[in-house]
């Protein structure tokens, strides 16, 4: 690695060659000056320390260099120098931190580090100096001297926050184990100790803040402030069956009883109306609390009940009890009083409303009612037509409630905001109605899937802009970021009732009920849409598979080059012994510090029955004599009826570098204690290493090396029962379905095989044109498989239907005996189907459904942590927009560094019947000149095009 030193006025100029334990400054006409790199205490002194990531921070008087090893440990490199000269170059421990790919120190003082794998972390500098009389030690080897040093804990780093990454993803599922109806997706993530389960929910996290009980379940909650010019809530008014409790908001939240609100009767509605007068609306009337505590009243006639009611800070509307849904509307004077300007009776039922807010502190325009007749209606407040019918719109179902709402619909969020009329119907589904500012007319309606419960809708603001909550048997947040309007679940308990909430202690979170408690909560981090709850494991987990009766998973992990448990606690015991006397080593987690490192071939590998639920191990099968696993798979045997045998294959002493072993081994075990635990039966030494297992017709179907074999179980090992070795190279996956396998080859693609149980023979009858290096693969169904190779691109082979109805109607078998191979391989060929270019090595695939009652999608992880879909598209009028919209989008909006868009989904193959939904989806971050002329080219309007764009998102994914 070569670091530029800063040079003329700066520094000293010239570069730092950071090689093999040692640091070299060079520069012109100037000889070499070198220093050796600070060693671990307890790392081999023949070992070698290499120099992986540095960072430079350079202020007008001083530069140093931040440097890490590939132990995670950092040094600060400092030059003495005079003018132009070097005379020494200072390296000193400064702390240890988890291995990066980059690290950047900002002028702030905060270190981010980005990490290799797993949570990249931001720091804050609380020193750059060694601390007076740390520790070291002093080392002689081959006629050098080292300088050695014990690890520590942080003391010159405080971590601040960290950001979360699944990298490298190895494997997932996707389940329903919470019963949530939306599947949680369990990805096996992480290298080494910093391995995990992360459990990933489809919400926001939810930070709580504060949790208190009720004496009653509440009816709804409010927030208000005593001045339009504060800049935090004064109340939290909760009105309950049948009183009203407020409690004052400060350092604490304490009930108070003289904010001159009636607390003897359930309320309705509050606001702040005007610029300091307090609005409740209660059954019995409007009480109207004045700065300074006059209390002005209004009842409504012949001794009627208010039963809804709705406010902003100038306008009040109210509907009085009885079937002909009788509106009074209020408006406030200059003087601070509310006068009647109008009332109505609509002719039916009126089961919801709602005011538009106060716009640029001119008074609203319209507001909205919900009746029994299953319509909505945009009312005017203007003068000349108060209360008069704007607009309607026919709903499926009876509305539950509705909201009026700005929000932004561009790029900032301090532009023209557009009023949006939401509706929560009763059936669990929420419209979105764009409502013309001048006419009330309704246009763009959109829907989304809430939940099982009728939808309640309350206003809220996130990140200072008008917001919403839709309350089902999951709760939503609707906010505007990034451009996008955004709808994502909470990641929380079911909530009733919200209302926005600012105080010195939480200056934007959300008051909510939920049962009879009150909640105050935060959400931080609105781009992470996915909630993620992360176990820890041991080892980097390689393979997982799933108990179909218990839902526990079966997690194999192993590492190369690290000790097992007992070697490791051998050599703990005896650098014990070396050091008696002297102080203890403290213990360090391995997750920072790394494990001790072991010779290569050398392995540790365990076997894990995981519950998903909780996280918790229920049994751990730790392998001893470096034996590492490598694949796993559930078989019912024939004759052992439905019971669920564990088969593992392990491989002995492997050198990950020169590919070398000393056997393989094929483990049985059996599920004991209710599948909590594991019974180990017995194991069967192979020549081969075995990367792929799967039940096959009641017996095992192992792939080891370029062969293909059959077991059945035994009593005391597996019993060979056929054989094929007619593959390539290796054999890394096998798919089955009825009596057709197809095995995934390490450089071959896949192949396709047939088995006749009648010869008990197995036959190879198609392959592909094209070698790839598989990483994964997916059955999509009988004939036709998706598959991903190690340079980021993803297929779709296909076997032609008269070859798979060829094969399978052949009931002698003599055509696949006697077939002749093409272009040395298979007598058949597959087809191509799709190719697509991801971008990142492919970890995982599956064929699985995010949404219940839609089709299926392939879902696929990556090395780098990322998650993807591939969506089959229904109709053909949906593949041609999607296409021409791709085809402008490319010309319109082409990548930052100015490549070819069809070129880099075209890196290896082609790009082939695919469409590239992330580049169709920035058309939302497109110049409005730039949208209107794309739509016109697709005969739509703006707002159809995003319409659509959302749609296939959100009925089809999350």
């Amino acid at each position: 690695m070569l670091i530029s030193v800063p040079g003329s006025e700066d520094g000293p100029g010239g570069v730092l060659v950071c090689a093999e334990n040692f640091i070299y400054f060079k520069n012109q006409d100037h000889e070499d000056v070198v220093a050796s790199i600070p060693r671990r205490k307890d790392t081999p002194i023949d070992e070698p320390i290499l120099i992986v990531t540095c960072a430079t921070h350079k202020q007008k008087d001083l530069f140093f260099f931040l440097l890490q090893s590939e132990f995670g440990d950092l040094y600060k490199v400092k030059l003495n120098y005079t003018g132009q000269k070097v005379t020494d170059i200072d390296i000193q421990y400064f702390d240890t931190v988890p291995v990066s790919s980059s690290m950047v120190v900002l002028r702030t003082g905060f270190l981010f580090v980005a990490a290799e794998f797993g949570n990249h972390a931001l720091y804050q500098f609380l020193g750059l100096e060694q601390e007076e009389g740390e520790q070291l030690w002093e080392a002689e080897h081959e006629g050098k001297k080292w300088t050695l040093f014990q690890p520590r804990p942080l003391k010159n780093l405080l971590q601040i926050d960290e950001l979360k990454s699944l990298s490298p993803l190895v494997d997932f599922k996707v389940m329903d184990l919470c019963r949530e109806d939306t599947p949680q997706i369990y990805s096996f993530c992480g290298r080494g100790p910093r391995s995990s389960l992360r459990v990933l929910r489809h919400g926001l996290a939810v930070a709580e803040m504060a949790v208190s009980g009720l004496p009653a379940n509440p009816n709804a909650v409010w927030t208000v402030k005593r001045n339009a010019s504060d800049e935090f809530d004064k109340y939290i008014v909760v009105s309950l069956p049948s009183a009203t409790l407020v409690l004052a908001v400060g350092e604490t939240v304490e009930e108070v009883t003289d904010s001159g609100f009636l607390g003897t009767t359930t309320t309705l509605a509050v606001s702040l109306i005007g610029q300091d007068s307090l609005l409740q609306i209660h059954p019995n009337g409007i009480r109207l609390v004045r700065n300074d505590k006059r209390i002005h009243e209004w009842q409504p006639p012949g001794k009627r009940h208010i039963v809804l009611a709705a406010a902003n800070q100038q306008q009040v509307v109210i509907c009085l009890a009885g079937s002909t849904g009788e509106l009074f509307y209020f408006e406030l004077d200059a003087t601070g009083q509310l006068n009647e300007i109008e009332r109505r009776e609509m002719g039916h039922d009126i089961v919801c409303l709602d005011i538009a807010p106060v716009s640029q502190g001119q008074r609203a325009r319209f507001m909205a009612i919900g009746d029994e007749n299953n319509t909505v209606r945009v009312l005017s407040l203007q003068p000349e037509m108060c209360l008069q019918q704007v607009s309607v719109q026919a709903i499926p179902t009876s509305p539950a409630s509705v909201s009026l709402v700005e929000m932004p619909t561009g790029g900032r969020a301090d532009e023209v905001q557009t009023l949006f009329l939401n509706v929560g119907l009763n059936n669990g589904i929420m419209l979105r109605t764009v409502v013309d500012s001048v006419s009330g007319e309704l246009s763009d309606t959109r829907t989304r899937f809430v939940g099982a419960r009728p939808v309640r809708l309350h206003k809220i603001r996130v990140r200072g802009v008008a917001g919403l909550m839709a309350m089902s048997s999951r709760s939503w947040l609707c906010y505007h970021y990034q451009a996008v309007f955004q709808m994502t679940p909470l990641s929380y308990v079911p909530l009733e009732y919200a209302a926005p909430f600012a105080s010195q202690q939480c200056p934007e979170g959300i008051v909510a009920v939920s049962g009879n408690t009150l909640r105050i909560v935060t959400v931080e981090r609105l781009a992470d849409v996915f909630n993620q709850q992360e176990f820890p494991l041991k080892y980097t987990p390689h393979k997982v598979v799933v108990h179909p009766q218990t839902n526990y998973f079966i997690v194999i992990e192993a590492d190369h080059a690290t000790w097992d448990p007992q070697r490791k606690a051998q050599l703990k015991a005896e650098r014990l012994a070396d050091t008696e006397g002297a102080e203890p080593e403290p213990d360090l987690p391995e997750a920072t510090f790394g494990a001790y490192r072991a010779p290569p071939g050398m392995w540790a590998s365990c076997i894990r029955v995981l519950d998903g639920l909780d996280g918790k191990t229920h049994h751990l099968v730790e392998l001893s004599d470096s034996e590492a696993a490598f694949s796993v798979c559930l078989c019912p045997f024939h004759d052992r009826g439905d019971e669920l045998f564990l088969c593992v294959g392990t491989v002995k002493e492997l050198n990950m570098h020169t590919r070398a072993f000393t056997c393989g081994f094929l483990h049985v075990y059996r599920f004991i204690d209710g599948g909590k635990r594991l019974e180990f039966m017995h194991k069967t030494q192979v020549e081969l290493m075995p990367l792929a297992l799967t039940a096959f017709q009641g017996r095992l179907l192992v792939g080891m090396g370029p062969a293909l074999r059959i077991y059945d179980l035994g009593k005391k090992k597996l019993l060979r029962k056929c054989e094929t070795k007619a593959f390539p190279n290796q054999i890394t996956q096998l798919h089955t379905m009825g009596d057709r396998v197809v095995v995934g080859d390490i450089t071959e693609s896949f192949l396709y095989v047939k088995y006749k149980r009648q010869e008990n023979k197995l036959y190879i009858f198609a392959d592909d044109t094209v070698p790839r290096w598989l990483t994964c693969g997916a059955m999509v169904d009988y004939d036709t498989m998706v598959g991903a190779d190690k340079f980021g691109s993803v297929f779709v082979a296909r076997l032609p239907t008269e070859v798979s109805d060829e094969v399978d109607d052949d009931p002698t078998g003599s055509a696949l005996t006697f077939d002749k191979g093409t272009l040395n391989g298979a007598p058949h060929k597959l087809q191509q189907a799709i190719q697509f270019y991801v971008g990142d090595t492919i970890t995982s695939l599956t064929k699985t459904t995010l949404v219940p009652g839609v089709p299926e999608c392939i879902l696929y992880g990556t090395t780098m942590g990322a998650l993807g879909a591939f969506i089959p598209f229904l109709s053909r009028e949906d593949v041609d927009f999607f296409q021409h919209l791709e085809m402008y989008m490319r010309a319109e909006h082409p990548p930052l560094c100015g490549r070819d868009h069809m070129a880099f989904r075209s890196f290896y193959f082609p790009v082939k019947d695919v469409v590239d939904g992330d580049l169709c989806e920035q058309f939302s971050v497109l110049e409005p000149s730039k949208q209107r002329a794309i739509a016109q080219e697709l005969d739509r309007t703006p707002s159809e095009v995003l319409k659509k764009l959302e749609d296939i998102r959100h009925t089809r994914l999350f």
